[in-house]
Order: structure tokens, then sequence, then C-alpha cells
């Protein structure tokens, strides 16, 4: 996220996010069901609340899977365990997409979140040339420091992902000192639009293979490979800090079937973690 400046400006904004050039952007992929592409529903909204909360009232209210909702400003967005995530206009990235991945199991879908990072990475590399790497378990770093947010939330059978990514914004422009923006690495003048579609077409191409396996087997589709070659985490000395105010201190040695990170204590077995914030250990 971005902070926003005492005056309620940015020093810069990028264009207007195109509901049009998106849709057209998307609109030549081909769909199973032989009635145009797979992000069927696709909306810019000038200002919102939160992405994924209005996605989430959309899917209750039985919308199917293929919608993307991005907003140029959002008023109450939000990150992992109530955090808040504050955009100014032009200046970031926010958007979230509505998959009901059915004929998965409930057990496999700590893959949602971790699907969404490598297909946010795999775009950025492609469109800005930058190292972008995973932390675990919805982060995306560039040279360590966080770029982007995901967060993916449930109701019934569907799963609404939002995505943030910092787009505009200086050192004194971002919330902590552990933040980093397309701006920092030479790339604050891309085209938001150009970058929303490569991303989306990421996700699309790894959601279908992933939900094509038998049970969301993210080894048979390739995602769980990728995933790691992807990893800033795993190898990493770390600090778990779990619910509850427990922590977990050790390597992160693995991701397994489920999305849980394996964590290697000193001395013992390894422990599978699926909710929990990491601290990388220099």
């Amino acid at each position: 996220m971005t902070r926003m400046p005492a005056d309620g400006s940015c020093a810069a904004q990028t264009a207007p996010l195109s509901a049009t050039r998106l849709r057209s952007a998307l609109a030549g992929q081909d769909s199973p069901s032989g009635r145009g592409g797979f992000w069927s529903d696709v909306r810019v909204l000038a200002e919102t609340g939160s992405t994924n909360e209005a996605a989430l009232a959309l899917a209750r209210a039985g919308a199917p899977e293929g919608l993307v909702i991005a907003a140029e400003t959002q008023t109450a967005g939000r990150g992992r365990q109530g955090r808040s995530w504050v955009s100014i206009p032009g200046a970031s990235l926010t958007f979230s997409v509505l998959l009901r991945p059915v004929s998965v199991p409930q057990a496999a879908l700590g893959w949602v979140p971790l699907l969404a990072g490598v297909a946010v990475a795999t775009a950025l590399r492609a469109a800005t040339g930058s190292d972008a790497r995973l932390k675990w378990p919805n982060d995306v770093l560039i040279h360590d420091a966080k770029l982007a947010g995901i967060l993916a939330e449930q109701t019934r059978d569907a799963v609404v992902v939002g995505i943030g990514i910092n787009v505009l914004g200086g050192k004194d422009d971002l919330p902590v000192p552990t933040a980093t923006s397309l701006e920092l690495h030479g790339a604050g003048g891309i085209d938001r639009t150009e970058l929303l579609a490569g991303i989306l077409r990421e996700v699309e191409r790894w959601y279908r293979l992933w939900r094509g396996t038998r049970a969301g087997d993210p080894d048979a589709c390739g995602l769980r490979p990728e995933y790691l070659r992807l990893s800033a985490t795993v190898g990493q000395p770390v600090v778990v800090q779990l619910p509850g105010g427990q922590s977990l201190a050790g390597t992160a040695a693995d991701v397994d079937g489920a999305g849980r990170l394996l964590v290697h204590p000193d001395g013992g077995d390894p422990v599978p973690v699926s909710a929990g914030d990491v601290i990388h250990v220099r």
C-alpha cells in the first residue's frame, strides 16, 4: 500500500485504468464453455470501499467465476489479519477476482493465494524485467522488499482473491521501510491496464491447469515446482509468528501439497504451518 500525503495528493500518477482496453485484451482467450473469455465480467470502479468486499457480495448473490473488480481508489481495503490497505488514485493496482474451484477439495484450497502469487510474479517479471519473488504465504517481493500483497477469502464454494500492487511511491510515500514500489525499480510509468491484463492471463492459465488436475494436485500441473522456483522463503532461516502469539524458528524447508509452509526447527521434525507471519532472518 502507499501512504496518503498530508494534502491528499500524489506526486505522480499513471494513466487511468481502461475497462474497454482490458476487456478487449482478454476477449480473445478461449473458454471451454464456448461463450467467450474466462474473464466474463470485468468492472473498473473509480472508488470503492474494498474490491474484495464488493466481489464477495456478488459471489454470495450467485455471480459466476470470471468476475474482475478493479478500483482506482479503495477507502476500506484490507490485507491479512485485518490490516488496512489504502490506495491513492493512480498510484496502485488494486483488484479482486472471483473463482469457483468446485472440483477442488477444501484441503487443497490453500494453493489459491499461492497460485495468485505465481501469476503476479510471472507477469511482473515479463512486464518489468524485475526479479519478483514470493514470500509465503501472500507477499510479492523485489529485493526483499514488499511490492504486492494477496488476500484470499472464501464464501461457500467461491474464493475471492484480492491483489494490491504498489506502482508509484518513493521511500517517503510507502508505509514501512520494508515496502517498495515499481517506481523505485524504474517501472513507475508502466501501463497498469496492460499489467492487469497480463496478471489475469497468468491467473487463468495456472487456475485452469490446477483445477484440471485430479484433486487440485499442485505437482501434477507444475504449480508447486514453479512456486518453489520463485520462492524467497523456502531454504531461508525464518521466524514464523503464529496465531495466538506463539512463534516458530527454523529453516523454511518446503511447501507441501496443501500449501502449508514446512518449517524445520533445529533438532526437530518439520512443522507444517497453515497461517502466520513469516520473518526472513538474515
